[in-house]
This record gives C-alpha cells, sequence and structure tokens, in this order.
C-alpha cells in the first residue's frame, strides 16, 4: 500500500513538471556554461593580456551582432545596410548564438506587439527570472506561437543574407561563437587553447547573453519611464552600459523605429556610433529618427516628468 501511494505521489509530481513544459536540456546545458563561466575567472590571470584584449574584441563583435544587426535592422528596420554590412552583422550575430537572424526578429516583433502579455515570448510581469533566463527554461506559451504566425516577416524570408544564415546556422555558430574565438589567440599569440577557448568563448559568450537578457529584465522594472509612464520598459543606464546603448528602453518601446534608440544621439550609444560609422562609410542609409518635437510632445503627454525637455537632440 505505501509503495503504491509513493508510485502515485512520484507520478503526479512528474506530471507536474511535465505541465510547466521545462526544457530540461536548456536548463543543463545553461547551469553548464554558467559554471564554466565562473571557472573562466579564475582563468583570467594566467592568460596573456593579448588574449584579454581579444576576448572585449569578440565581445563587442558579439554585441553588434544583436543591437545593430537582429535588432535595429532586421527586427525594426531603422536603417538600410549593404550586402557587405549585412554579412558583417550575420557572421556577428551567429557569433552571439541567441537564435538565428530570423526567429529573434520574429520573436522580437511579437514582444514589442504584445509587450507584458502571454504573447510575449519573455514576459516581464512573470518575474525578474522568467524574462531574464527561465523563459528559455520553458516551452513557449501557446500565445507567442499563435501571434508569432500572424505577423509580416516577408521582408525577413525575402532577405539572402538572413535566409542563408537560417539555412546554415549551426555550422557559423560553431565557427563564430567558438572556433574563431579559440583559434586565434593559439594561431597568432601563442595563448593556449584551453585559456582562449574558457575566456574568449565560454566567458565572453555567457557575459553577452546575461548582458542581453539585462534589456528583457532589469530594463523592463528598474528605472525611470520619461516618455510613457503606462507601459513597463525603463531608462537603466546600467543596462545601457552593458549592452552598448540598448538600455533606453522606455525611449525604444515608445518610439520603436528610432534607429538610435535614444534621444541622445552617439551619447553613452556605441550601437549608433557604429551604425553612423557605417553610414559615413557609405554601408549604411536611411537612419530614421523621431523628431524633437514628437519626443518633447510625448514627454509632456504620457512621460513621468524624470526628464526636462530639451531644446536639442
Amino acid at each position: 500500500m505505501k509503495r503504491m501511494t509513493r508510485c502515485r505521489a512520484g507520478d503526479e509530481k512528474a506530471d507536474r513538471w511535465r505541465s510547466l513544459g521545462i526544457v530540461w536540456r536548456n536548463v543543463i546545458l545553461m547551469a553548464l556554461l554558467h559554471i564554466g563561466a565562473a571557472y573562466s575567472i579564475l582563468v583570467i590571470p594566467r592568460a596573456k593580456p593579448l588574449t584579454w584584449v581579444w576576448s572585449y574584441v569578440c565581445f563587442i563583435v558579439t554585441a553588434l551582432g544583436v543591437t545593430a544587426g537582429a535588432h535595429r535592422l532586421w527586427s525594426h528596420r531603422s536603417y538600410r545596410a549593404k550586402l557587405p554590412l549585412r554579412v558583417f552583422l550575420a557572421a556577428a550575430n551567429s557569433m552571439a548564438f541567441q537564435n538565428d537572424i530570423y526567429e529573434w526578429a520574429r520573436d522580437h516583433r511579437v514582444h514589442h506587439k504584445f509587450s507584458e502579455t502571454d504573447a510575449d515570448p519573455h514576459n516581464a510581469t512573470r518575474g525578474f527570472f522568467f524574462a531574464h533566463i527561465g523563459w528559455l527554461f520553458v516551452r513557449k506559451h501557446r500565445d507567442v506561437i499563435e501571434k508569432g504566425k500572424k505577423l509580416d516577416v516577408t521582408d525577413l524570408l525575402a532577405d539572402p543574407v538572413v535566409q542563408f544564415q537560417r539555412r546554415y546556422y549551426k555550422t557559423s555558430v560553431l565557427i563564430m561563437c567558438f572556433l574563431v574565438p579559440t583559434v586565434v589567440p593559439w594561431y597568432f599569440w601563442g595563448e593556449t587553447l584551453w585559456n582562449s577557448y574558457f575566456l574568449a568563448s565560454i566567458l565572453r559568450y555567457t557575459v553577452s547573453l546575461n548582458v542581453t537578457w539585462l534589456v528583457n529584465s532589469a530594463a523592463h522594472m528598474y528605472g525611470n519611464r520619461p516618455y510613457d509612464q503606462n507601459i513597463s520598459p525603463r531608462e537603466n543606464r546600467w543596462v545601457t552600459f552593458g549592452a552598448i546603448g540598448e538600455g533606453f528602453h522606455n525611449f525604444h518601446h515608445t518610439f520603436p523605429f528610432d534607429y538610435s534608440t535614444s534621444e541622445f544621439g552617439l551619447r553613452f550609444n556605441p550601437t549608433t556610433c557604429f551604425i553612423d560609422l557605417m553610414c559615413w562609410m557609405g554601408l549604411a542609409s536611411n537612419r530614421k529618427k523621431a523628431s524633437v518635437e514628437i519626443i518633447q510632445s510625448r514627454k509632456l503627454r504620457t512621460g513621468d516628468g524624470s526628464h526636462r525637455p530639451k531644446r536639442g537632440r
């Protein structure tokens, strides 16, 4: 009798876990990744200074693949990029290893259109942990899938760079996220493969993931709302610093078409600097901006009063 009771209790517990839709593969892989990143900190003193620099360079390239690429270019079409720049950003996006461009952009459009609802992939109303990383540990809510199918993604389907990256995504991730960051220090300045792998690949990848996730979590919970106090996204200076310009989140959700994601232009915004540089080089064009008049009007109408009106942008 006791044995039957224990079995029944075990079955009920298993049913509860299944009902949550936990993706155990992701849980285990992320746990191992963060353990590896913690160990990587011990490797830093043993590595050569050039390897530290290279790891940071890889971090910046990784970040641009998300911020200037998957986010501002492909999700929001806030500027246009010529083929060489699109190829670079697609390769950088593979270094980021945060889903291929098509899936990233599609889910981000769903996030904007249905923010803080069950259709939002990383709905912040479900708590900091869910918005940060927990959404990767469970299967997508059916609303995310259903709403995502109804969005217009013909521009993504028509982009040969996006489709090429999607077709060869696993191979490109292996090369860009792990092989290139590891081999370059070993080949060019004699770093050990062990050190270069844990610093330029594992630690760099883990930090870049968490910086991106902070936009979904911290920037939806902590900070002021000078443009629209009726929505959850906030202005968060710490996220802005770590995510190379993506922490002006209240502005971004109020004016998602603005290529700078901020009214302050180049200030604290390395991604905007990069896009402006690409325009100067002739590789990008048609940067979309919210006018000063529209920004100030919106501040006065829906903002929380935390930013005083400014005369210029």
